[in-house]
């Protein structure tokens, strides 16, 4: 598609202006409404939560409510308004546009601005030029705050769009539904591509959860049933003793020291890590082998990884050192995947706060422990599995951001006009 000639084509020779919002409808703050007042029934009510979801596009259902005397005194939106958010954590949230097509009136709160379009402007062009660079640029300007971050309704107000032939409002929407239309389709088809994108890759993360479940599954008299700790080596938890635990004196030097966000992160083998321990941290804790399988307890239970170099963890991980006489790393890892549902399961039951396991859990927990033989054989196949999934994983999570990217190109070439050049003072 090229820009010059697709634009041209469109625009047939028509002029395009660079207009404020207040130019081209009203605009109003919403006010009063809370989390708190929200209700299942009643009258509909818009919050930042439906804009950040249905960003740029139409809904004319909402998922909140709130009381018809509550509704009286808010703001109303009528079919066509655009609802923008003011007010979010982020910049990149502000700005965010949702226009509303239900047949109900319904309210919004304070955190939000009500565009109500005038003769020459389509709501939903609008919403998709709100999600261009040209417009984070230009509401850029007029942000304020650090931890809460606000573009009032007065400064969204100057904030320019371009309109084609603004002096021929019948025109001018046209030729807005045209790109709108076309916007459509392709934020369409994007949708349908990532949900089948996501349904294969779910498929063969079930399929490997199949296969990980059919191999480890044995009978009592099928195999030998051990602990883990007479499996291995060495087997307890990380240290970190001394107090506080975020004195920096303990840190910046070269020894690594892994956490539960570094096993979660990893895939099979722990090849990063976030924090180093100096020498002072080491001689508070314990350095653990190269080969070493790590088991979270705390938070994300029974998450593993193994270490691929020696370095140190906390309480709230647990090392496990495999006797090669008797067992590898991997196949141990293989099944406690295998036995990850039961033990989140476990964890809950002990604590409503968060899932929490400890170290005696593992203790006396029996696993299944075929012949060595037997057990590399197991895991060369789910190895493959395992390669397979993720590499799928990263395939498609990639395509998808493809696809997302050629969107948002596509989007951005049809709601790119030249800017006048601003005129010196």
């Amino acid at each position: 598609m090229s820009k010059i000639s697709f634009l041209d084509s469109l625009l047939n020779g028509v002029a395009v202006e660079w207009k404020a919002l207040s130019e081209l409808g009203e605009l109003v703050r919403g006010s009063g409404l809370q989390k708190k007042d929200f209700t299942e029934t009643g009258v509909p009510a818009i919050h930042y939560g439906q804009i950040y979801t249905y960003y740029g596009l139409s809904t004319s259902k909402t998922k909140s409510f709130v009381s018809p005397d509550l509704a009286r005194q808010l703001r109303k939106v009528n079919q066509g308004d655009v609802v923008i958010t003011n007010t979010s954590e982020n910049l990149e949230d502000v700005g965010k546009a949702l226009v509303y097509l239900g047949e109900q009136q319904a309210v919004t709160g304070g955190h939000a601005t009500i565009l109500r379009p005038g003769s020459c402007l389509l709501g939903k062009y609008f919403a998709y030029f709100s999600q261009t660079s040209e417009f984070a640029g230009e509401k850029g300007k007029y942000a304020k705050g650090t931890k809460v971050i606000d573009v009032s309704a007065t400064d969204m107000a100057k904030i320019r769009i371009p309109i084609p032939c603004p002096d021929n409002p019948k025109k001018s929407l046209q030729i807005q539904s045209q790109i709108v239309r076309i916007l459509d389709t392709f934020t369409q088809l994007t949708a349908e591509l990532t949900v089948e994108l996501t349904a294969e890759l779910s498929a063969r993360k079930k399929q490997y959860s199949y296969y990980l479940e059919k191999l480890l599954s044995f009978e009592v008299e099928e195999v030998e049933w051990k602990t883990l700790p007479e499996m291995s080596l060495d087997f307890g938890r990380g240290k970190s003793q001394h107090r506080p635990r975020n004195d920096e004196k303990l840190y910046g030097g070269n020894i690594p020291f892994i956490q539960t966000g570094d096993i979660r992160g990893a895939a099979r083998i722990i090849t990063n890590y976030g924090q180093t321990y100096s020498e002072l941290g080491l001689k508070q804790s314990k350095l653990w082998p190269k080969g070493t399988l790590c088991i979270t307890i705390a938070a994300n239970i029974a998450e593993t990884s193994i270490l691929g170099f020696d370095a140190c963890f906390p309480d709230s991980v647990i090392g496990f050192v495999a006797d090669p006489s008797k067992t590898s790393p991997a196949y141990v890892e293989f099944v406690l995947q295998a036995t990850k549902g039961a033990l989140e399961k476990k964890g809950k039951e002990r604590s409503s706060a968060q899932s929490n396991i400890n170290l005696g859990t593992f203790e006396h927990l029996k696993l299944p422990f075929p012949s060595l033989a037997e057990q590399a054989h197991i895991v060369a196949i789910l190895d493959k599995f395992d390669a397979l999934t993720n590499s799928i994983s990263e395939g498609l999570t990639h395509e998808i951001e493809l696809h997302q990217k050629q969107y948002e190109y596509y989007r951005d070439l049809l709601l790119s006009f030249p800017k006048p050049e601003e005129v010196a003072v």
